[in-house]
């Protein structure tokens, strides 16, 4: 229950002294990352609502008695209090995605205004239970990975995608998660790295450069230099290096170089970065970001864009893959690389067929069986042997259960030998999925997140995760985030949002959201379509749907209720598609002796 936002007022929910405590235990924490006057704010608002003042929170009152803005201020023309709300609602979200479900009292400042409210977290643990928690993840293979909190609702936006603008939920983070290595103490990891790096795409990471000579400004372009390294060495494809002239000294074959410039007047900020292809001196990528330094500081302008950048250039899928995977799928198997291999697998999932599948799993198994082990190419194969269950249809291959170990075991040792490659947790948590032990995968799914948030097929796969687990608000998030930033084969994570506009009852969204997904990538994207057109009560259309999926997938109707439900946890939303496909003329049985 929330506590009366009114102030003095009080419904059941946390106290007074259980809200100041829980701030405190906030303010103090070394998770919480905001600025002293972002603090300042968060704790004046709070307060005001506990004295019974919250009616007098407005931007006027916050920006006179917080920031010291005179009587003249002028909300429109001055939006330092909807800036800073906005970063202390991403900055309490962060928190307790971090803390879970070791935080008893949950604070939350509710969009459309600056009244905060309190209420006690369900998922709350005490010592006792916590330790068993604890325990619980040690067997899994987790240590110490926080839960995944019921976080405080955030609205993500699923209207027309011609108009969308979609918000993550949640916000990058990095914590140190750590995870058991049964691997007899060896340190992997690094020599794996030192191995393979010769074999991955090398990109050199230039000082950018200063444009009018100044000291901020020369402090500002050295700051986003390194914050941008630090971004772009958690993506495990590929080597990151200082300099140019150091990367002239890497044999690798495949080699980039990041410039930028930095150009400081008037306290703005333009900011330019760009992408060279090494061996042709082609220009492969290129963006301009405007900042304004009487909205953010200097080192929240430097790490928002450094997170941009890395992502952009070295997400999967992003611009390095794209400029290499074009000709790879008519390569011969032969002199396969590590690199090569990676390549083979973004060709593969960009075009999901069966002749790809096989060159890429042909590749990575020659790549694997080598010494020492990869941790990022174990993952990969780990992903191909898992899409022969979960794209069968598409793929026409038959799933067998020993596929899916198969898969699951590779996650695993790919784990252990890199407790912190991002890759490999996230096919940890798609194999558990799959082996329907959906908290180990949602614990695997967080530690990727914590790991590199910037990657945004991590992030969009652990926001389908939640979501069909029925954390639908908070994966929707995610899913939308990696939306906008083009993450994923083209329409991907589309059908991940016709599936959240399709459970908040949006179904006009749903559609849109459906039709831009690629409906011939899988099978199960026009079952989704199907699912909304008979829930729409457009059954023409729905059953022509339902007999395109007969003609190319004749498999997949008679076992779409097991289908459903090893992805979609909740009955009642398994329920919502259900009562869809019926409408359109499926017969579906699905009682529990027909799903397990």
């Amino acid at each position: 229950m929330v506590a009366a936002s009114s102030g003095k007022e009080q419904i059941e929910g946390p106290s007074a002294e259980d809200v100041r405590a829980q701030l405190e235990r906030i303010l103090s924490s070394d998770k919480f990352h905001l600025p002293e006057r972002a603090r300042s704010f968060l704790k004046f608002v709070v307060n005001e609502t506990l004295e019974g003042r919250a009616e007098y929170l407005k931007a006027f009152t916050i920006a006179h008695d917080v920031f010291g803005r005179r009587d003249t201020f002028d909300a429109q023309n001055d939006p330092v209090v909807r800036i800073e709300a906005g970063r202390i609602r991403r900055e309490l979200e962060r928190y307790y995605l971090l803390s879970g479900s070791s935080e008893r009292v949950v604070i939350t400042i509710p969009k459309g205004g600056y009244v905060p409210a309190f209420e006690f977290n369900r998922e709350f643990k005490g010592v006792e239970q916590a330790g068993t928690e604890t325990q619980s993840q040690i067997e899994h293979g987790l240590e110490s990975q926080p839960a995944i909190p019921e976080l405080p609702k955030t609205r993500f936006r699923i209207g027309f995608p011609s108009q969308a603008v979609l918000a993550a939920a949640v916000v990058g983070v990095l914590v140190t998660s750590t995870l058991l290595i049964r691997a007899g103490g060896t340190d992997y990891s690094v020599a794996s790295v030192a191995a393979t790096a010769s074999a991955r795409p090398a990109i050199a990471v230039e000082r950018f450069r200063d444009v009018v000579a100044s000291d901020r400004s020369s402090s500002l372009s050295m700051g986003l230099t390194e914050e941008i390294i630090g971004n772009l060495v958690k993506f495990k494809e590929i080597v990151v290096i200082e300099g140019t002239a150091s990367a002239g000294r890497n044999p690798t074959a495949s080699g980039y170089i990041l410039q930028g410039s930095v150009r400081l007047e008037n306290e703005k900020v333009r900011s330019i970065a760009r992408l060279v292809r090494r061996s042709d001196g082609m220009i492969i990528w290129a963006n301009n970001y405007d900042s304004d330094l009487r909205a953010q500081s200097a080192f929240e302008i430097q790490s928002a864009l450094a997170k941009d950048i890395a992502t952009a250039v070295a997400q999967p899928f992003g611009v390095i893959f794209q400029a290499d995977t074009k000709d790879i799928a008519s390569q011969s198997v032969g002199g396969w690389d590590a690199y090569t291999c990676t390549l083979a697998y973004y060709s593969y999932r960009t075009e999901m067929t069966q002749p790809a599948h096989e060159m890429a799993k042909d590749c990575l198994v020659k790549v694997t069986n080598r010494a020492p082990p990869d941790a990022t190419m174990q993952a990969f194969l780990s992903l191909l042997y898992l899409d022969e269950v979960r794209f069968s249809y598409k793929l026409g291959v038959k799933p067998v259960p020993a596929t899916l170990e198969k898969s699951f075991k590779l996650a695993e040792h790919a784990v252990e030998l890199d407790p912190r490659n991002a890759r490999a947790l996230q096919a940890l948590m798609l194999a558990n999925v799959f082996r329907d032990d959906i908290q180990s995968a949602l614990r695997a799914g967080a530690a990727a997140y914590a790991i590199n948030a910037n990657d945004t097929e991590v992030a969009g796969e652990y926001g389908l995760r939640l979501a069909m687990s029925g954390k639908w608000e908070t994966g929707c998030g995610l899913i939308s985030n990696a939306v906008t930033k083009g993450a994923g084969p083209k329409g991907y994570f589309e059908v991940g949002m016709a599936l959240c506009a399709f459970i908040d009852g949006d179904l006009g969204a749903a559609e849109l959201w459906s039709r831009m997904s690629d409906l011939n990538y899988n099978p199960m994207h026009h079952m989704v379509l199907t699912a909304i057109l008979g829930a729409a009560g457009r059954i023409d259309e729905a059953q022509a749907e339902l007999k395109w999926i007969k003609e190319h997938a004749p498999k997949l109707m008679p076992n779409i209720a097991r289908e459903i439900s090893v992805r979609i946890s909740r009955q009642e939303d398994r329920e919502r598609i259900f009562a869809g496909l019926r409408a359109a003329g499926a017969e579906i049985d699905s009682s529990p002796r027909a799903t397990n």
